[in-house]
C-alpha cells in the first residue's frame, strides 16, 4: 500500500509504476483505492463511476477497470458538499458532516470488493487517500490505515520533496501514527527529487534510524512521462504541458480551455496538449481578456455543476465575450456540461442539480437540454459524421438535449453497448461552434490531428506532416516502470509483500 504525507505528492503514479512492474513480471496485478474525491472520472463497461486515476492504473496493469478498483467515489458540488458514488452506482448528495458518518457503513461494501479483486488478482496495488495522520479522522476512517489494517498490507509512506519539508513532513506522518499503526509501515519513497543525491543522503541515514524503517529510494523529477491527473491540473502544469513543443509559435494552434469552477473530466484535453504543433492553456475569465488573446479554439469543458458554473460565466460576462470571439472566427466546443451551456437554455423541473428551474444559456446553439433524474453513464464508440472518423469514449451527464428547431446538424453517430445508434451533439456556423457529450474525443490521434488540421487551415497554415497512429499511452507507463526500477529497490519493494520479485 501507498499512502502520503499529504494529498499531490504521488501516490497515483507510484501506484501505477507497481502495476506495470508487477504486471510485467507476470503476475496478475490490480490497483486498490476504497474512497477517491475526484472530479475526473471513468465510466466502466458496465456503466458505473471510478476515479480517473485507478483507470489508468488498471491501463498499467493491462486489466479491464471495474467499479471495484474504487467502490467508493466522491464527487464535489460545493465547498461542503459531494455526490457519494458508492459501486459505480450514485447514492446521493451528502454533506461533509453527513458523509463522515454514514461512511462507517461503506466499511463492509469496500472490503468486498477488495475480496472479490483477491480472489481474482495475485497482487494488489492500494493507494491511500490524503494522509494517514489526519488525526481528527481517525475514528471513522475508510481509506488508509483502516484498509492497511484490514488487508494486512506493509505501507510505504510516500513524501513529495519538490514541496520543501520532507522529512519533517515523512517523520511528522510517522510520529502521529498510532504504535499498531506504525508496525503496518515497511518504509519511505521520496518524491520529486532534483538535485545532487549525495547532499540528501544524510537526511536519508537519519530518518532511518529515526524510525526503523527503510528508505526504499528517491525518485527524480521527470518531465517527459505523459500520465493523465487524478484531479483537475493547476494554471502551471497545463499552460506548460505543450511548452517548446514547435520552435515557432507562429506556427502553432492556439487552443484556451475555460476554467471552470467546477470543471471535470479534464483529461479530455490531455491528447492536445501532447500534439506538437498546439499551445494549449487554462482560460481564467476573471483575468484574461479573451478578445485579444488570438484563440484558435476555446473549449468549454465538463462540470460537476453545469448550472452554477453557467451563472458564474454569466456573472463575468461572458456570454456577450464568447459571441465575440465567434464573430471574429474563433471555433467554440462545448463537451458534456460545456455543450449544455451552448445552447439556448437548460431545465431542471426535477431539481436534479440545484434550485434553478430553467435558466438562459450562451444561445450559440439551437438546442435546450432538460435534467432528468437519471444519470447517463456508458461507454459508446464513435463516428465522427463529417469526416468519417472513429474515436470513442464515455457519456457521463445529466438530462438531454434537444433540437430546439429540428434543424440540428449532429457531430458523432454513436454505436452503443449492444449496437443501437444514436447521433450525438450538434454543430453551427459551418462547424465553427459544436458540442458534444463524449469525454475522451481526442483519444483517437487520427480525430485529433484532423481537428487541429482544421484549425491550421483556418489560419492558413497547412497540415503537419506526422504520424496519425493514436498515441501509445502503453509505452508512458514502461518508461515510469523503467524510472522506478532504476531509482528504487523494487526487491525489496516486493519482499515487504511476502512477494519473491525477479525483474527482466
Amino acid at each position: 500500500m501507498i499512502q502520503g504525507t499529504g494529498s499531490g505528492v504521488g501516490k497515483s503514479v507510484l501506484v501505477a509504476g507497481l502495476c506495470r512492474i508487477f504486471a510485467d513480471a507476470g503476475y496478475r496485478t490490480a490497483p486498490f483505492k476504497a474512497q477517491n474525491m475526484s472530479l475526473n472520472c471513468f465510466v466502466t463497461k458496465d456503466g458505473g463511476e471510478i476515479g480517473r486515476a485507478q483507470a489508468m492504473q488498471a491501463e498499467a496493469c493491462r486489466m479491464e477497470p471495474t467499479v471495484d478498483i474504487n467502490p467508493v467515489l466522491m464527487k464535489p458540488t460545493a465547498d461542503k458538499s459531494a455526490q457519494i458514488i458508492v459501486r459505480g452506482k450514485p447514492l446521493r448528495n451528502m454533506k461533509a458532516s453527513e458523509y463522515d458518518v454514514y461512511k462507517v457503513d461503506l466499511r463492509d461494501v469496500v472490503m468486498d470488493s477488495f475480496k472479490k479483486l483477491s480472489s481474482e488478482y495475485e497482487i494488489i496495488v492500494i493507494e491511500g487517500a490524503g494522509s494517514p495522520a489526519e488525526i481528527n479522522l481517525r475514528k471513522r476512517e475508510l481509506v488508509n490505515m483502516y484498509i492497511a489494517a484490514r488487508t494486512q498490507s506493509p505501507v510505504i509512506i510516500a513524501g513529495d520533496i519538490d514541496k520543501g519539508g520532507v522529512f519533517a513532513s515523512l517523520w511528522g506522518t510517522y510520529d502521529l501514527l498510532t504504535q499498531k499503526e506504525r508496525e503496518l509501515v515497511a518504509g519511505f519513497i521520496i518524491n520529486k527529487f532534483r538535485g545532487d543525491f549525495d547532499i540528501l543522503k544524510p537526511g536519508l541515514d537519519f530518518l532511518e534510524k529515526k524510525t526503523g524503517k527503510k528508505v526504499y529510494g528517491v525518485l527524480p523529477y521527470f518531465h517527459d512521462i505523459f500520465l493523465e491527473e487524478e484531479d483537475s491540473i493547476t494554471f502551471q502544469q497545463m499552460n506548460t504541458a505543450s511548452k517548446n513543443r514547435a520552435p515557432d509559435i507562429q506556427k502553432k494552434v492556439s487552443i484556451g480551455v475555460m476554467l471552470l469552477p467546477h470543471i471535470a473530466d479534464i483529461t479530455d484535453v490531455d491528447p492536445l496538449a501532447l500534439e506538437p504543433d498546439v499551445n494549449l492553456t487554462y482560460i481564467d475569465i476573471r483575468k484574461d481578456d479573451l478578445e485579444n488573446k488570438n484563440y484558435d479554439l476555446v473549449i468549454i469543458p465538463g462540470t460537476k455543476s453545469t448550472v452554477s458554473d453557467l451563472v458564474y460565466l454569466n456573472r463575468y460576462g461572458f456570454k456577450s465575450r464568447i459571441k465575440k470571439l465567434s464573430q471574429k472566427g474563433v471555433s467554440i466546443l462545448g463537451i458534456c456540461g460545456g455543450y449544455q451551456m451552448l445552447g439556448k437554455n437548460i431545465q431542471d423541473p426535477h431539481r436534479a442539480e440545484s434550485d434553478i428551474k430553467k435558466i438562459e444559456a450562451l444561445g450559440l446553439l439551437d438546442i435546450q437540454t432538460i435534467f432528468d433524474k437519471q444519470k447517463v453513464t456508458r461507454q459508446v464508440e464513435a463516428v465522427h459524421i463529417d469526416s468519417g472518423l472513429n474515436t470513442g469514449g464515455y457519456e457521463i451527464h445529466m438530462g438531454k438535449s434537444y433540437d430546439k428547431y429540428n434543424n440540428s446538424n449532429p457531430v458523432f453517430r454513436f454505436i452503443l453497448p449492444g449496437g443501437r445508434k444514436i447521433l450525438d451533439g450538434t454543430s453551427a456556423k459551418c462547424d465553427k461552434i459544436w458540442g458534444t457529450y463524449l469525454h475522451g474525443l481526442f483519444r483517437s490521434r487520427e480525430f485529433c490531428r484532423f481537428v487541429i488540421d482544421s484549425l491550421r487551415k483556418a489560419k492558413g497554415l497547412p497540415p503537419l506532416k506526422i504520424d496519425k497512429t493514436e498515441f501509445v499511452k502503453d509505452l508512458e507507463y514502461d518508461k515510469l516502470a523503467r524510472l522506478m526500477t532504476e531509482n528504487l529497490n523494487i526487491k525489496e519493494i516486493a519482499k515487504a509483500a511476502g512477494i519473491n520479485l525477479t525483474l527482466q
